[in-house]
């Protein structure tokens, strides 16, 4: 399979690929280097802040609080062998902290809403409430290029 080369294509298929996906594919460690993916629902902020909510306690969660660098792949699994295209990023994760809790919480709660999952409040994730809000601010973003090798694109 021949993919482009062309940056302006490469980087409009990494955003293809963003809005076209509800679900990004989280890749922790926790501090002895043990790794775990899990999937998580997300929004974003320009293609660069990732934005999702979990439990504390979690593990993808617990391994964040102990080693903030993630790794992020997003794909449609759904595409026939030999097809897909995926996007995959380096970031550096935490829980969103108290001052910037509003912000982050208006852009999950928009798309949150958008995808007919309801509207989040503050009061869903914050206080007694199970869920937190998290994101990673991506550092690095790569697509598959002409051959399948990774190809960094600007966004």
């Amino acid at each position: 399979m021949r993919r482009s080369t062309d940056p302006g294509e490469l980087a409009a298929c990494a955003r293809s690929i963003v809005d076209d996906n509800a679900y990004m594919t989280l890749g922790t460690a926790d501090a002895n280097g043990v790794p775990w993916a899990t999937p998580v629902w997300f929004a974003h902020d320009d293609y660069r802040e990732f934005i999702w909510v979990s439990r504390p306690r979690s593990r993808h969660s617990e391994n964040i609080a102990a080693r903030a660098e993630v790794g992020i792949v997003i794909f449609d699994s759904r595409v026939a062998p030999g097809a897909g295209q995926a996007l995959y990023m380096s970031a550096s994760a935490s829980r969103v902290d108290d001052a910037d809790r509003g912000r982050a919480l208006e852009i999950f709660a928009r798309r949150s809403a958008e995808q007919g999952a309801g509207k989040f409040t503050l009061a869903d994730v914050e206080g007694d409430a199970e869920l937190r809000l998290y994101h990673a601010l991506a550092s690095e973003h790569f697509v598959l290029g002409e051959v399948d090798e990774r190809v960094a694109v600007s966004l």
